[in-house]
């Protein structure tokens, strides 16, 4: 049994993107994940970085890749409007067991207090083998408010964020306890399901 307070994890960030990955500008995709993750989680973090262009294949063969390679979570960031080249979304499903619309749902519902074309976001959520993948915006603040949700000028919670409900969806497929600092995102777990501190 493991000494460690908390369970390492592996987690899969991934970055779509023709002209990042290309050269042409600076990524913000990767290092917003990166930040807001180490924030907000207690556990241990692997990163498994990929910064690649908007094709489906890519794509696909990306997240099969950081599924098979142990990470429990994989966040792409990118991909997810209804330009021609907008493909993360059906790249996502394509690999998919099992879909999971709360979680665009709720995406939706957070960027629609600051933009009516949040309506245009088709960012979705699926399940692959015990990993849990979601697409989100492209933007650094709007990773950043889909994940946390929406606080007030007390810090009191307004609008759940997504990442309130994804250690207990990686508890019910067989993935590592996730732990999450409360003052930045306080995971939502039933009494039964939370594990005594080690």
């Amino acid at each position: 049994m493991s000494t460690e307070p908390f369970d390492p994890v592996r987690i899969g960030i991934v970055s779509i993107s023709d002209r990042a990955s290309s050269g042409a500008y600076q990524d913000q995709g990767l290092p917003a994940l990166q930040e807001w993750l180490s924030r907000a989680l207690k556990n241990p973090i692997t990163f498994e970085p990929r910064l690649i262009p908007d094709e489906k294949d890519r794509i696909s063969g990306a997240l099969i890749e950081l599924v098979d390679a142990g990470c429990s979570l994989v966040l792409t960031t990118g991909g997810t409007g209804p330009a021609p080249r907008d493909v993360t979304p059906e790249a996502t499903l394509a690999i998919a067991e099992k879909e999971m619309p709360g979680f665009g749902e709720q995406m939706r519902q957070i960027s629609l207090r600051f933009v009516p074309t949040a309506v245009l976001s088709r960012q979705c959520a699926v399940i692959r083998g015990k990993s849990l993948i979601i697409n989100l915006p492209g933007q650094p603040k709007s990773i950043q408010e889909t994940l946390e949700g929406l606080k007030g000028a007390g810090g009191e919670q307004l609008v759940a964020g997504i990442f309130a409900a994804v250690p207990y969806c990686i508890d019910l497929i067989g993935g590592p306890y996730f732990e999450t600092h409360d003052e930045v995102c306080k995971a939502f777990r039933p009494k039964s399901a939370i594990r005594a501190p080690k």
